[in-house]
């Protein structure tokens, strides 16, 4: 027999009705599920990391700290003490469990070598050191030191950095002063944080 969604909840309705008005006390049956799933777990204040708006997150995480366990992300909600959302989330930020949990998630740096037809891993001091002289590369080619009228300027037109809705005040801060050390003059960055 195949139950549409509209027959399914006229039953739930009906019968949590007649549940309730028969005298039973359903407040022990909440109390019990809410529980169940987040009991023994450690909550991790975060912060959505997909728009500007920055809402908080709630990630629960099950697993004893001990040194060579590993934990596991069971349960992300919105944080009900946060200004900005006050524990609702938008469909993108109530699904991140599941981007959390994809087994297709990068776990390491990959590079496309040119002329390559797939992506290869690389370790983690392998891309720093890959990065490092790509940005020492192109600083170098595209450092202007004077503008046409003579005034030195000493910036860096080929390089610009995107920061994200996660990033603090502090992360910040060290980019800014690094990304100037540079001569970089293109800044941008979306948090709210």
């Amino acid at each position: 027999m195949a139950i549409s969604r509209r027959t399914f909840l006229q039953r739930s309705l009906a019968g949590g009705a007649a549940i309730t008005a028969f005298g039973f006390d359903v407040t022990p049956i909440y109390a019990q599920a809410k529980s169940l799933k987040i009991s023994r777990t450690t909550e991790t204040r975060s912060t959505c990391p997909y728009c500007s708006v920055s809402c908080g997150i709630i990630i629960h995480t099950l697993g004893d700290k001990a040194k060579n366990a590993i934990p596991q992300v069971v349960h992300v909600e919105g944080d009900p003490d946060h200004p900005i959302n006050r524990g609702t989330l938008c469909p993108k930020g109530a699904s991140l469990e599941q981007d959390i949990l994809n087994e297709r998630r990068l776990l390491n740096p990959q590079v496309r070598r040119p002329g390559a037809d797939r992506w290869e891993d690389i370790g983690w001091d392998q891309a720093i050191d890959e990065i490092g002289r790509w940005v020492k590369k192109t600083r170098d080619a595209t450092f202007v030191e004077k503008d046409p009228r003579g005034r030195t300027v000493n910036r860096c037109e080929g390089l610009a950095w995107n920061g994200g809705c996660t990033d603090t005040n502090e992360f910040n801060y060290l980019v800014v002063k690094t990304m100037r050390s540079l001569g970089v003059c293109y800044l941008e960055n979306q948090a709210r944080v």
